[in-house]
């Protein structure tokens, strides 16, 4: 009996001993999870990186101009097309933004929409619009575009789905 639950003993410890360990990639666990989580993947590549540079930004760069809890500072974040102006408090929550991006690459379905209602018109140039609000949990999109047919020239806007606004 001493022999078989030696032996058991044996074996279970040898089971644990040997299992394998697994690495999971990097995760980062961030307090604006739901700013990042409101991308989509078919934004522009610019717009993703700009978006990944405000929800990581460190907060502790500007602790010390925080005097009251219910403080709010406003940090502007650009790059070649366009711009980020986010809102944060005190921990270091975004508490909203506003975007503007000049001349991104359009959704697949805002396209689609524009060619369908104009369809002998060219696409001049575009802004990218975007404002969120940590508070309501919204987050609203809005694509201004200007299009010409020969000497015609129209700026129209749309949402995100195509929808025109």
């Amino acid at each position: 009996m001493k022999t078989l639950f030696a032996s058991l003993l044996t074996l279970c410890a040898t089971y644990f001993v040997s299992s394998q360990t697994i690495e999971l990639p990097n995760t980062l666990i961030t307090v604006n999870y739901d700013y990042a989580s409101i991308e989509d993947d078919n934004q522009a590549v610019s717009v993703k990186k700009l978006k990944d540079k405000v929800a990581n930004f460190d907060c502790t760069l500007i602790a010390d101009l925080f005097d009251d809890k219910n403080d709010v500072y406003s940090v502007t974040f650009s790059a070649k097309d366009g711009k980020i102006i986010a809102s944060f408090n005190k921990d270091g929550k975004i508490v909203s933004t506003i975007e503007k991006f000049n001349n991104v690459r359009l959704p697949l379905e805002v396209m689609q929409s524009i060619c369908s209602k104009y369809p002998n018109w060219g696409i001049i140039e575009d802004v990218y619009l975007l404002k969120y609000n940590s508070v309501k949990g919204v987050a609203t999109e809005e694509y201004k575009v200007k299009i010409k047919n020969e000497e015609k020239v129209l700026t129209i806007r749309t949402n995100e789905k195509g929808d025109f606004i």
